[in-house]
């Protein structure tokens, strides 16, 4: 949202410059900030991995990766504006907003449950599904947030910064928001027979969401291209 805010400052003027770099470094943070927590999802899912640290470090990794998600959506909400969208808001800038408060509260709801998984980890490692995959609640929010990133990414000229949003990042991010949704639907625990629906998509609907978001986050990364110089005022 930036119906209060001009989103274009004069050539040459000081103000324009230096908060074209904040908005690039706070953009390439962002993107940062998702390809970690991509990268931990995605080590934190590998059989192999989990096998060798155990369902407590895996369940730790797990953790980690949700808090650098937290911090990467928290940017994202922060660059759109912190307030719901004003009347006469654009089109872009209105789904765009949404899209990273639908996001945001995805990632809150991640940190519970691996905060939970852990938890349970640490309690008794030898669980069945001990450790964390996807759960529902949180898998529905990045699916949504990913619809309304589309939509947004509709009419990419008019947001706030054309770097926010691109095609193959909100494209990229869907697929993974899917593949998330498929992993916590395998991961579901059948309590007539205590055993989960599906072990191979609850660790492959991870490890490819992860793939697809981190992905997602390089290429945006390499869209933002180098830091703006910061114009600094003459004292003459």
């Amino acid at each position: 949202m930036r119906a209060d805010v001009p989103t274009s400052t004069p050539p040459g003027s000081v103000a324009g410059g230096s908060d074209a770099g904040r908005r690039q470094l706070r953009l390439r943070r962002e993107a940062w900030g998702f390809a970690i927590g991509s990268l931990c999802f995605f080590v934190g899912a590998l059989p192999w991995y989990a096998a060798w640290v155990g369902a407590v470090g895996a369940a730790a990794t797990f953790v980690v990766g949700s808090v650098f998600f937290t911090l990467a959506a928290f940017i994202q909400l922060s660059l759109s504006g912190r307030r719901i969208p004003r009347r006469g808001t654009n089109r872009a800038d209105r789904w765009d907003w949404w899209a990273a408060a639908v996001q945001f509260a995805g990632t809150l709801l991640f940190n519970i449950s691996t905060a939970a998984a852990l938890a349970a980890a640490l309690a008794d490692p030898e669980r069945l599904g001990a450790g964390w995959r996807p759960d529902a609640w949180g898998s529905a929010a990045f699916l949504v947030s990913s619809a309304f990133a589309v939509v947004a990414t509709k009419d990419r000229g008019s947001l706030w910064d054309r770097h926010s949003r691109t095609w193959h990042g909100t494209w990229l991010n869907l697929l993974g928001s899917i593949a998330f949704a498929a992993s916590a639907v395998g991961a579901y625990v059948v309590p007539q027979t205590d055993t989960l629906v599906s072990a191979f998509w609850a660790n492959l609907g991870t490890i490819i969401g992860a793939l697809c978001f981190l992905a997602a986050a390089l290429l945006s990364r390499r869209a933002i291209g180098p830091k703006a110089p910061v114009q600094v005022e003459s004292r003459d």
